[in-house]
């Protein structure tokens, strides 16, 4: 059951197409992977491993969109959506994106 929301926010922003390879998402680096030596040689070694392991499967082409906004106390919120196989029907890879948060209670 959906609940209504004690709040709704909008943004506007900005959203940019494009296109990866399947298993890219999964090598990325996270700002916990710079917090000592030891943790980077630990996301370099996931890093080494994920790409070996993308280069003996065949990759899959995914559509995906960055979108971008500023929020209410002004600091620049970047998010990834994940199309998959199917582009959507957009004239442009630049388009505007909106953006809604709504809150509520859990029942």
């Amino acid at each position: 059951m959906s609940q209504q929301p004690a709040v709704k926010i909008e943004f506007e922003g900005k959203a940019k197409l494009g296109e990866i390879l399947g298993n890219l998402p999964s090598i990325q680096l996270k700002p916990e992977d710079f917090s000592s030596p030891l943790a980077l040689q630990m996301a370099i070694s996931r890093l080494y491993n994920e790409i070996m392991n993308m280069l003996t499967s065949t990759p899959q082409k995914q559509y995906v969109a960055e979108v971008k906004f500023v929020d209410s106390l002004g600091n620049q919120v970047s998010v990834g959506i994940n199309f998959g196989t199917k582009i959507p029907p957009l004239s442009k890879q630049e388009v505007k994106a909106k953006i809604i948060i709504e809150l509520y209670d859990e029942a």
